[in-house]
């Protein structure tokens, strides 16, 4: 069979697992957020934590409860690591040192797992476990949290109450993310993953010497690190590790997990405000998407020229050999496309344009289908500038989901749009002018510039994924990626759910001849140019001086 076959075969069986999961899942899930009913040991955590799980809150509460959690989680996970040093199960390494454990303890608790250490060679199980992958679930949670209170405000109509964030942020834990984990967790098990409190252990001869190989609870971090489209992974070969990722099968099986959440909250979302169609319309524009940059990364990655290239069967330059092309490329656009950031293959390797598919994958925001939670509300607002822009071009004032779109709702969505694009922006300039910064880059010209836009990329729109030839760990880069992460993550969500508590303050609009239907082909197609559009007006300065560049003198 040839590695092109092979690669469309996965890709086949990869749409039809996920099309079996949407349904079930989307439908779940909503039950989930709309019930009444708390089972007992969510009883338990609320009342350990003070929290009422019955109080409805507005939006500044509602952020407020977000931004508690989630500052207690970066001191938290800060203290660990600069604890590490005195900790049990330690295996014997040292604290991290301060601006690496900011930089760590911000990704973490930002859903990025952006990784400037090696996993193998700087953390004990203690800080893996106790400390990351507890984050893994909560982090994915809170943004799941956010995705519902958003859906509430279309839902609800002259409220301005979007449910309450302690109770959102249990459930989707206990309920959704911890079952589906120890499921798959045993199936990367059965492939091979390991699960194990081992320490440090040499092992074989590598020419005249051994290699040292830790232990770890590998497998039960590695399915919360797809399924919550973390990315953060063990070892320092992330998803490329045979211990992470064994087999071509389990390769599959992470690629839907990293999928499955956030295709499946469309049916959700349509299920919450109470029509289907609507959902359908949000998929099949995250679909669209996310089909055509499988393809072009397939394409660019199978049909690059040259002698070596054409033995190889493409560029296999940096791609796991138990992988190919096929299953490399797939994995690296859902990691993009979605918040989560893990690789089974070098990015820096891939070929010029396919590294800039990667890139642009990011800088989309991350919504097609996106992080869990981040990818639905990054859509949904884009859905709203979409309505806006139709309302201007047929002198109607534009309504979604019989919610009118006005002045308040668009300087809301706007500032959404336009905060990660100048975070990225603004420090990649920063590091490009300043004298120190490009001592940290592998590579000169476009293909260096490339590192550094995509390090911030990554950073800001909370994906952790790296070109990996830029020596992040610097003082630089982790203080200012790590303050990337946190505003990339945070400011919108303050934008967010204001929007959510503008729309749900609102009295419901009826829907008439003249109302924009957005749950046709016509708006789906109309959404995907927005988005295209906005993103390359935003980024193609950037991107011609670093991937388009490179790609065009290869």
């Amino acid at each position: 069979m040839s590695p092109r076959i092979a690669g469309v075969l996965q890709l086949l069986a990869l749409i039809a697992a996920l099309a079996l999961a949407y349904r079930p899942l989307g439908d779940y899930m909503a039950r989930v957020y709309s019930s009444e009913k708390h089972y007992k040991p969510e009883k338990w955590i609320y009342k350990a934590i003070g929290a009422n799980p019955t109080a409805e809150m507005r939006w500044p509460a509602y952020l407020r409860g977000v931004l508690a959690f989630s500052a207690v989680g970066v001191l938290f996970l800060y203290a660990l690591q600069r604890l590490q040093g005195v900790l049990p199960g330690s295996l014997g390494f040292a604290s991290i040192d301060p601006d690496q454990a900011f930089n760590t303890a911000a990704s973490f608790v930002a859903n990025t797992n952006w990784q400037s250490y090696a996993g193998e060679q700087a953390m004990g199980h203690v800080v893996q476990t106790g400390g990351l992958a507890v984050q893994n679930f909560v982090s994915a949670a809170v943004g799941m949290a956010v995705a519902v209170a958003l859906v509430r405000g279309f839902a609800r109509s002259r409220t301005g109450e979007l449910g309450n964030f302690w109770a959102d942020l249990v459930r989707g834990t206990v309920r959704i993310l911890l079952p589906i984990s120890v499921i798959g967790a045993l199936v990367l098990v059965a492939c091979g993953a390991i699960q194990n409190f081992a320490g440090i252990h040499e092992v074989g001869q590598f020419l005249g010497g051994t290699q040292q190989w830790n232990g770890g609870a590998v497998a039960s971090q590695e399915v919360i690190k797809e399924l919550g489209t973390n990315g953060g992974g063990y070892f320092n070969a992330n998803s490329a590790h045979p211990f992470e990722n064994p087999t071509p099968f389990s390769n599959l099986f992470e690629i839907f997990l990293i999928l499955v959440i956030p295709f499946a909250l469309t049916r959700t979302f349509g299920r919450m405000v109470g029509n289907l169609r609507q959902g359908y319309a949000i998929l099949a524009t995250m679909a669209v998407i996310w089909l055509g940059f499988t393809a072009l990364m397939m394409w660019t990655e199978f049909a690059h020229h040259g002698p070596a290239f054409e033995v190889a069967g493409g560029a296999m330059e940096g791609k796991e050999t138990r992988f190919g092309i096929g299953g490399s490329s797939i994995f690296a656009v859902a990691s993009t496309l979605t918040s989560t950031g893990a690789v089974n293959s070098f990015h820096s390797s891939f070929t010029g344009f396919g590294g800039g598919i990667a890139m642009l994958g990011m800088q989309l925001g991350e919504i097609a289908p996106g992080g869990v939670g981040s990818g639905l509300y990054g859509m949904l607002v884009m859905a709203i500038i979409a309505v806006f822009i139709a309302g201007l071009m047929v002198g109607r004032t534009p309504e979604y989901l019989g919610k009118k779109i006005g002045t308040r709702e668009i300087k809301l969505a706007a500032c959404y749009i336009l905060i990660t694009p100048a975070l990225v922006l603004c420090f990649t300039a920063a590091a490009m002018a300043l004298p120190t910064p490009p001592h940290s880059m592998l590579n000169s010209g476009a293909h260096g510039f490339s590192e550094v836009l995509y390090a911030y990329t990554s950073g800001a729109n909370n994906n952790g994924s790296a070109f990996a030839g830029l020596n992040a760990d610097t003082q630089w880069f982790n203080t200012t990626i790590g303050l990337a992460m946190l505003l990339g993550r945070f400011l919108p969500m303050v934008f967010v759910l204001a929007l959510a508590g503008s729309l749900a303050e609102q009295n419901p609009v009826p829907e008439t001849a003249g109302t924009l239907r957005t749950d046709k082909p016509l708006y789906a197609g109309l959404l995907v140019g927005t988005i295209v559009i906005i993103t390359g007006l935003t980024y193609f300065p950037a991107l011609a001086l670093g991937p388009l560049a490179e790609g065009l003198a290869s």
